[in-house]
């Protein structure tokens, strides 16, 4: 029997009321898209609900504070809001619902439907923030991924837990590379991130690029570029987040993000509203470490998990390559897919320039003769390009190079290698098939 005294306070705190206190706080300026708010009690990071008219509320989250003042991005628009708007934080969470009620979905960067395909059926729900893994518990990378290009499977393998960059300027083909990737990749999922990207092309992509096959095993997070910085910023951890559950589910995950450049500039414009100074070419600091950040989400998870493969597309203005996005994209990243505008005016598809591409972690996946195999194609692709100009004006005498003498004779042969049509799948064994007939080719007389 429990003592008098035990009782007693059992029934003291049954019958105590909650005192606790909803703290509110008031918006007193607004430039751009930043508000400011004082009374507000939340710290960096805490979402917020902040009310537009009699009774419309709209997410923000605070990016910054200065003394007293509060600032906070919207994650939609907020036409309408008046001086003196309350400002409520919010207690809970982000939560993201998810399970196999998730795939063949395109949400937003909240998680929420935009197919029109109603309420996901989720099993559970998981946190924004995901687990960080401690770097020596990561499994290595030691097995290849099939991602259905030859060019790619056979040039530049790609190894599961792999990340790699897509660099490309606007137009040589790039959305096109990813949705052969999602359709004909051996990963068992397929995460999609549309970062900043028009709106129109979001329904082409997942329409046409993607298609039923491809959507059928994947999951697609789009964010336009006439949404919020803020949404855009979600979406992009969206994207890490739900690929980061599939992986430990014990899945093989392939996620691909168009593109890390808008995300990083996305932060930029956060971080100029809230004052950050510019430092590289209009960047503030914030944004390259925004970028590790993110990119190191993705990789192996611990020995006997899943993988998550992930491909950034990294957009190079007027193809530069050095960039500031791009040049720390590169420096982060275990190897770079560049896409040759040059090869994509000349119907060359996918535009893939192999001299300019790297897989770091190819040596270490597959074996001496298909490494040797590759670097003799890329050599004699690369010995050709050099004197190409030369060639077509016919100053190049045959016989004066042996080794120009048989880029010559194979190059036809290689170039056909390199292209693939959007309906054609090669498996990586197909691939190494393909680059053996390649090098082993006699032209016709």
């Amino acid at each position: 029997m429990p003592t008098l005294l035990e009782r007693l306070s059992r029934l003291q705190s049954q019958s105590l009321p909650d005192y606790s206190i909803e703290i509110e706080g008031k918006v007193t300026r607004m430039v751009g898209l930043t508000m400011e708010a004082v009374g507000c009690v939340a710290a960096l990071g805490d979402r917020c609900a902040v009310q537009v008219g009699k009774s419309r509320w709209v997410e923000s989250e605070v990016v910054g504070f200065t003394g007293d003042l509060t600032y906070l991005m919207p994650t939609e628009a907020i036409d309408g809001i008046a001086p003196g708007a309350r400002v409520r934080p919010l207690k809970e969470d982000s939560q993201m619902p998810v399970g196999p009620g998730l795939l063949g979905r395109v949400v937003n960067g909240l998680g929420r439907p935009l197919d029109g395909k109603g309420p996901i059926q989720a099993e559970e729900s998981v946190s924004l923030q995901g687990e960080i893994i401690n770097p020596l518990q990561r499994k290595p990378i030691s097995e290849t991924l099939d991602v259905g290009i030859k060019a790619i499977n056979a040039l530049l393998t790609v190894g599961k837990g792999q990340r790699l960059g897509l660099f490309a300027g606007s137009g040589v083909g790039k959305s096109m590379l990813l949705g052969m990737m999602t359709r004909f990749t051996e990963a068992d999922i397929t995460i999609v991130g549309l970062i900043g990207e028009r709106g129109r092309e979001v329904k082409e992509f997942i329409e046409q690029i993607l298609g039923e096959e491809g959507l059928a095993r994947s999951v697609v997070v789009a964010s336009p570029a006439d949404d919020s910085a803020l949404m855009r910023l979600r979406a992009a951890v969206l994207t890490s987040r739900i690929a980061e559950y599939y992986r430990d589910q014990g899945k093989n995950v392939l996620l691909l993000m168009d593109s890390l450049t808008r995300y990083a500039q996305a932060q930029r414009e956060i971080a100029l509203s809230v004052g950050e100074p510019p430092a590289t070419k209009g960047y503030p600091p914030s944004v390259f470490s925004k970028l590790p950040w993110l990119v190191e989400r993705a990789g192996n998870g611990k020995e006997g998990g899943g993988s998550v493969t992930a491909f950034y597309t990294v957009l190079t203005e007027g193809d530069d390559q050095q960039d500031p996005i791009a040049d720390a994209s590169r420096a982060i990243l275990d190897g770079h897919i560049v896409l040759s505008r040059r090869l994509a005016e000349e119907g060359h598809y996918p535009a893939i320039d192999i001299e300019a591409s790297i897989s770091r972690a190819m040596p270490h996946i597959v074996t001496e003769p298909h490494l040797q195999g590759a670097m003799r194609v890329k050599q004699l692709y690369s010995r050709y390009q050099q004197n190409r100009d030369l060639i077509a004006v016919g100053a190049y005498t045959k016989g004066s190079d042996p080794e120009l003498d048989q880029a010559i004779l194979l190059i036809p042969a290689i170039n056909e290698f390199l292209r693939q049509s959007l309906s054609e799948s090669f498996t990586l064994d197909k691939s190494l098939e393909a680059l053996v007939a390649a090098m082993t080719s006699v032209p016709a007389k």
